[in-house]
């Protein structure tokens, strides 16, 4: 038995932007929504992402205390709440999920607020299975993982946007991302003013272009 709390993610709940047989060839963009959603929030932003890439959704393997719907990566309530190794676990179940999948076609991911935690975690162990990283809303979690060197060598497309009123997101976590990420990634990105914990047009908009640009260097 996994060492692992986390259930492991189930291939069942995961939204697939095209069948099987037109997948091989075509970097996959992998979608982690946030804290009480689903796998069908991200999968809305279908519309502003590169055609040419297979998008999956995946649904994270918790579920919050009542009364909180959706599903969750890592507690956020109780003693341990925000712990980093409980999003570490959430990171290597997702890392286990991406390797059952069959070719060696680039993989990326985008997140929003504690999916974007965990992808963050994911590049973070892993730096070079993930070709980037758009992390919308997050944060990188405190405290040394053992890719940390192999990713400040390599220095990963990162992409951040988060809103300057957003008030979900501890200032302390913003502050440590602000201070950890330009020593380990190539940073893309920056704060919206006015914008609360959510994704604006112009963001969107942002991601879109950063994407293009990745897809490019593919």
């Amino acid at each position: 038995m996994s060492e692992i709390d986390t259930p492991a993610l189930a291939d069942d709940t995961v939204l697939w932007s095209s069948d099987p047989e037109d997948r091989a060839g075509r970097p996959l963009l992998v979608l982690l929504h946030g804290y009480g959603s689903d796998e069908h929030d991200l999968f809305g932003l279908r519309p502003y992402l590169p055609a040419d890439v297979t998008v999956a959704a995946v649904r994270a393997p918790l579920t919050p205390p009542w009364p909180a719907p959706g599903y969750s990566w890592y507690p956020i309530e109780g003693l341990d709440g925000r712990d980093p190794s409980r999003g570490t676990d959430a990171a290597r179940r997702l890392i286990e999920w991406v390797d059952t999948l069959a070719g060696d076609d680039p993989v990326g991911l985008l997140g929003f607020s504690q999916g974007a935690a965990v992808s963050m975690q994911a590049l973070r162990l892993e730096p070079h299975r993930f070709a980037f990283a758009v992390n919308l809303s997050g944060y990188v979690a405190p405290g040394d993982l053992e890719g940390d060197a192999a990713m400040a060598e390599r220095k990963p497309p990162v992409f951040w946007g988060r809103g300057t009123h957003d008030d979900v997101i501890p200032q302390a976590l913003v502050e440590h991302t602000m201070q950890w990420l330009p020593a380990h990634a190539t940073l893309s990105g920056g704060a919206y003013p006015g914008l609360t914990h959510s994704v604006s047009e112009q963001e969107l908009a942002d991601v879109r272009e950063f994407l293009d640009a990745q897809l490019a260097a593919l």
